[in-house]
């Protein structure tokens, strides 16, 4: 077992309503889009598929979308939407898990790659994508760059969203360890306020780079979106592409 927290049933219940906005077209198409640049008319791996958000638009593209998913909760949200025949899914670690066959494509969106709280596992990721892709396939993933420009010396807390619907986030750092929680704070209708928290390790782009390397992957392209804005020293996330050399 990763270091990665485990969705519970609870969770994995609320997922798709607390993250409502980013089943949105103007979200999932250009994600879909690049994407499907890559995977062409082969077949892609999710790492941490979860309830099938990008897999199934994906899907429906006509690429054969395998998935790879810690949490046995996800994966019976995801089974109430797509069948095992349609989209095989294998219940493990993003670090470890091995499934048959190789891929044209091997992607990780929503800062998933975070989930996993030490370097060595996020290392060990970048490995086993490399392991599953064909010669010349590539992987992609989708991070956050850390805000901790927004903290003045001494603070470790960074406020990141407050929502119309009153749904409050805010990150804490340690800059020693590269370690972050995200706190999640939502009022309800009742008045009542539901708390909720994610550890994670943020990871620089640059570290990105290295950790590829390492995986025998070649750096290919780096944007600060999925509409292939340029990256550059002010964008708070990146799409990242590496390919495995031919």
């Amino acid at each position: 077992m990763t270091s990665s927290e485990v969705w519970d049933e609870d969770t994995a219940t609320q997922y798709d309503a607390s993250s409502a906005g980013m089943f949105n077209p103007e979200v999932l198409d250009p994600t879909v889009d690049f994407l499907a640049g890559f995977a062409g008319s082969g077949a892609a791996l999710e790492f941490a598929i979860g309830t099938g958000r990008v897999a199934l638009p994906f899907a429906a593209r006509g690429v054969a979308v395998t998935g790879i998913e810690l949490s046995e909760p996800m994966v019976a949200q995801l089974r109430q939407k797509v069948d095992e025949a349609t989209m095989p899914v294998v219940v493990g670690d993003m670090a470890t898990t091995r499934v048959a066959g190789e891929f044209d494509l091997v992607y990780l969106v929503f800062n998933s790659i975070s989930n996993l709280r030490t370097q060595a596992e996020q290392v060990e990721c970048f490995r086993n994508a490399s392991r599953h892709l064909k010669p010349g396939g590539r992987f992609v993933i989708e991070l956050w760059v850390p805000a901790i420009r927004r903290m003045p010396p001494g603070q470790s807390a960074v406020p990141m969203t407050l929502g119309d619907d009153g749904h409050l986030i805010f990150d804490t750092y340690d800059l020693a360890t590269q370690a972050c929680t995200s706190h999640h704070y939502s009022h309800k209708t009742d008045g009542t306020t539901r708390y909720g928290a994610g550890n994670f390790r943020y990871i620089w782009p640059a570290e990105c780079d290295l950790m590829a390397q390492l995986a025998g992957l070649e750096f290919e392209a780096r944007y600060a979106d999925w509409n292939r804005t340029p990256f550059t020293s002010d964008s708070e996330s990146h799409i990242s592409v590496w390919q495995k050399p031919t």
